[in-house]
C-alpha cells in the first residue's frame, strides 16, 4: 500500500450491508461542502415504501441527496442512494439506469453490479469502498475497480460490526487501503475533488 496511490477522484462508490449505516452517516457528515465528487451509496436494505435512509443522510450533510430514479442524471456535489430492490447501473458519466434482473449474492441492489458498472464508466477516477456486511457482495466489484485503475478501499475488518464482507475482499481482491472506521470519514473527505 503506497502513499502515491492517494489521489482525488470524480466519483466514490460505497457499498455496505449489516453494520454499515452508522459509518456511512459519519462519512457523509465529514464530506466537504465544496466537494465536486459524486458519491454513490449501495446498501443492502429492505424494500419498503417508508425508507428513512435518504432523510438520515440529508440530516448529516449540506450536499444534495437523492435516491436514484431510472434515467436520473449524474451530477457532481451530490450523494446518490441506490433504491431498494433494483440494481443500480451507470449508462455513462451522465446517467443512471435501474435494473430488476436476478439478485446477486442474494442482494438487489448488488454492490458487485454497481461497482462493476461504475468501474467501466469512471475507470481511474473512481474509488470504491467496501464496509461491514455478512456476505461476499462487493469483492468482484472491487476487483473490477482495481483492474480499471480505480482506488480500492476496505474497512478494517477488526473495526467492522460484521467483518465477513471486508475480510472476504481482503482475501480475494487487490486492496489499496485498509482503513479503520474512525479514520474513514477523514480519508474519504481527503480524496474528494
Amino acid at each position: 500500500m503506497e502513499e502515491a496511490k492517494i489521489r482525488k477522484v470524480d466519483a466514490i462508490v460505497i457499498g455496505g450491508s449489516a453494520g454499515s449505516l452508522e459509518l456511512i452517516l459519519s462519512i457523509v457528515g465529514a464530506l466537504p461542502a465544496s466537494t465536486r465528487t459524486t458519491i454513490i451509496i449501495i446498501v443492502h436494505r429492505k424494500n419498503d415504501s417508508e425508507s428513512l435512509l435518504e432523510d438520515l443522510i440529508k440530516s448529516r450533510t449540506s450536499l444534495r441527496v437523492r435516491e436514484v430514479e431510472d434515467k436520473d442524471p449524474l451530477r457532481p456535489s451530490t450523494i446518490y442512494i441506490a433504491p431498494p430492490d433494483y440494481h443500480l447501473l451507470f449508462e455513462s458519466r451522465k446517467e443512471f439506469s435501474l435494473d430488476m434482473t436476478a439478485k446477486v449474492q442474494y442482494s438487489r441492489p448488488s454492490i458487485d453490479v454497481s461497482f462493476e458498472s461504475a468501474a467501466t464508466v469512471f475507470k481511474d477516477s473512481l474509488a470504491g469502498l467496501l464496509l461491514s456486511g455478512a456476505n461476499a457482495d462487493g469483492t468482484a466489484g472491487l476487483i473490477s475497480i482495481s483492474s480499471n485503475g480505480g482506488i480500492v478501499l476496505v474497512q478494517d475488518p477488526s473495526t467492522a460490526e460484521v467483518d465477513y464482507m471486508p475480510q472476504h475482499a481482503l482475501a480475494n481482491a487487490k486492496v489499496d487501503f485498509v482503513v479503520a472506521s474512525n479514520d474513514l470519514p477523514a480519508f474519504i473527505a481527503s480524496i474528494c475533488n
